[in-house]
């Protein structure tokens, strides 16, 4: 990689001060993760930036870690009263407007323009990192199927879609996808089968096998100086999410989140 990358995060300039603020709370989870024995490990574009850059994608601007399900619960509620004043944890039990169905930590001194979150009445809107629950489920289908029905509605209830009509059947149908979720979430986990995929309603379709022994037991990387959790076969993990993930994106695939980053100390 011949390509000078300073003209996205150059030093001084808005989006390389986002980075450090966003590796800040990274570390402040890591340390928290590690206080009460919960693995974690850097995802998608997070992991591919330490792999092929050493830290972030230059023209990134949040952070991904997964972790399964049973300890992301468990670190949910954790965070909720471990994180310091300058950090705030947010999913759909602390932010009744918040459709999605991952958790998020916020930085509180910082406002980021995400379209997606634009006028949708979220509460907090700071720079962030993303946490992905992972969990059994049968088959790439399966996974779709629940995005379907769950996924969607669960985004239709919280108003995701301005249309009364959509947000009407989003809370109709919501118990019923709930009880086919729970259900589903039995099955597999009564009946053995070694396919993972990130939580039921996010919209993510990677399968992971633990048959193949990449993800655990987690190991070392390095991210932008700091050692962070990662798979123990990076490689195998990146290559079945993107394929060749070393061949870097050509210009107009190189998308930020956010179209604006204000900080307010």
């Amino acid at each position: 990689m011949d390509e000078d990358f300073s003209k996205y995060n150059g030093e001084g300039t808005t989006l390389r001060n986002a980075q450090l603020r966003i590796l800040e709370i990274l570390i402040e989870v890591d340390k928290i993760c590690k206080k009460h024995n919960i693995q974690y490990w850097l995802d998608y574009g997070t992991l591919l930036g330490a792999v092929r850059h050493g830290g972030f994608i230059p023209w990134d601007d949040d952070i991904d870690i997964s972790i399964p399900r049973k300890d992301y619960l468990k670190l949910c509620k954790i965070l909720k009263t471990e994180l310091p004043d300058n950090l705030a944890f947010q999913d759909e039990t602390t932010d009744k407007n918040y459709f999605l169905k991952f958790a998020k930590v916020r930085d509180k001194k910082s406002f980021l323009d995400d379209p997606i979150m634009r006028n949708k009445g979220i509460k907090e809107q700071g720079l962030y990192i993303d946490i992905f629950p992972l969990e059994k489920l049968f088959s790439k289908k399966m996974k779709s199927f629940i995005e379907y029905i769950y996924g969607n509605a669960f985004r239709r209830s919280r108003r995701f879609y301005e249309s009364k009509w959509k947000y009407l059947s989003g809370k109709l149908l919501l118990p019923f996808a709930s009880c086919f979720v729970m259900l589903v979430r039995f099955v597999s986990f009564i009946v053995p089968t070694n396919n993972y995929y990130t939580g039921c309603g996010v919209p993510f379709y990677y399968k992971h096998s633990y048959n193949s022994k990449y993800i655990f037991p987690c190991k070392s990387i390095v991210f932008e100086g700091s050692l962070l959790n990662a798979p123990c076969d990076p490689h195998a993990y990146l290559q079945n999410i993107y394929g060749d993930y070393m061949k870097v994106p050509p210009l107009e695939k190189r998308i930020m989140h956010s179209e604006k980053i204000e900080f307010y100390a």
